[in-house]
């Protein structure tokens, strides 16, 4: 059961309430170098990026933010600390949301200004604390980044907001611990209706950082918790949004493309059983088709380990039988398995 949340309206995309679990990433290029930066937001977008996030860290990158909006299909956020002048400029822009911990950025009279530019232009803030940076009284306090530090980083800035009479909040709490980030988004859940942007920070490069956000953002959702993700690695951006759309997938949440079912091989496999499933996964990969493709490697017990597919092949020695539902339809040659499914996989 998903949390109830209030919606928060981020441009053209509502992140809680009732609407889909949405996929954000970040760029990493230089913001103010806005060639680089909109190619690269064209890229995200391609991929299935519906909030795109850039540093603002300084005046060229605020001012270069008109031009990246003029550009942009989906929505921009802001990321922004230390100077409130920045999230000023970001806001007479026409940012569409703020990333920023409100503590951060300048003195009360400073946060008041940024607080009344959003409230004035509707737009929201996230607030994102990060087990990387959190405050130093409460480092001392809980002896080093715990979930109950988190917790409390992230309740004292949702209360200077909320003092100043404004709620279009979502919040993240990262850490790059998975037990840490559940047991702190746990805390947060039981004090607030907020959205919630979910993550594991710092994940790792592409293949471990791949199967840890796999594992936090997977176990945070199971719980309910989230109504926007991003999975955080050292790689190209881009590489991130599959890693979402596969994780939401996977859980049923969302559906993208086909769900691919295929079997590990064993000793009983007579055919070049991991060409065919790479191949026939590679050339469907774009066709966004509620349907459910599995691709085995025993000729026996094949149609019945996948019987609920609604096409799939069981691969024997030098063919292959087709099925759907379990029945077999059809026996092909196996140098015309994946042409064969393809085009019944684009036909069904």
């Amino acid at each position: 059961m998903r949390r109830k949340t209030r919606p928060v309206q981020v441009g053209n995309v509502t992140i809680g309430g009732e609407s889909p679990i949405s996929i954000q990433s970040m760029t990493n290029t230089s913001t103010s170098d806005i060639l680089q930066t909109i190619h690269q937001i064209k890229r995200l977008e391609t991929a299935g990026a519906e909030l795109i996030r850039v540093t603002v860290n300084d005046k060229a990158a605020a001012e270069a933010i008109p031009a990246l909006k003029q550009a942009a299909s989906v929505p921009l956020v802001a990321d922004i600390h230390f100077d409130h002048r920045l999230a000023l400029m970001a806001i007479e822009a026409g940012i569409d949301k703020l990333r920023i911990n409100p503590g951060n950025i300048g003195d009360q009279d400073a946060i008041r200004q940024v607080v009344e530019a959003a409230k004035a232009k509707k737009i929201p803030i996230r607030i994102g604390v990060n087990g990387g940076s959190l405050e130093k009284h409460l480092l001392e306090r809980h002896g080093g980044v715990t979930p109950q530090a988190l917790f409390e980083s992230a309740y004292e800035h949702i209360k200077i907001l909320e003092d100043l009479d404004f709620f279009d909040i979502i919040v993240s709490i990262k850490a790059s611990h998975i037990d840490t980030t559940l047991e702190a988004y746990d805390l947060l859940a039981s004090k607030v209706d907020y959205p919630f942007h979910i993550g594991i920070t710092e994940a790792g490069t592409k293949f471990k950082g791949t199967i840890k956000s796999s594992i936090g953002i997977g176990a945070l959702l199971l719980k309910g918790y989230g109504d926007t993700i991003r999975v955080s690695l050292t790689a190209d951006p881009v590489e991130e949004i599959p890693v979402c759309k596969e994780i939401l997938n996977s859980l049923g949440i969302r559906q993208y493309g086909i769900d691919f079912i295929s079997c590990p091989t064993c000793g009983r496999t007579q055919t070049n059983m991991i060409e065919i499933a790479e191949a026939i996964e590679e050339q469907t990969k774009d066709l966004n088709k509620h349907l459910t493709v599995a691709v085995m490697g025993c000729a026996v017990n094949g149609p019945g380990e996948a019987k609920e597919a609604d096409l799939g092949v069981a691969c024997g020695k030098g063919m292959g039988l087709i099925f759907s539902k379990g029945e077999i339809v059809k026996r092909v040659d196996e140098k015309d398995i994946v042409s064969t499914m393809v085009t019944m996989i684009k036909d069904f």
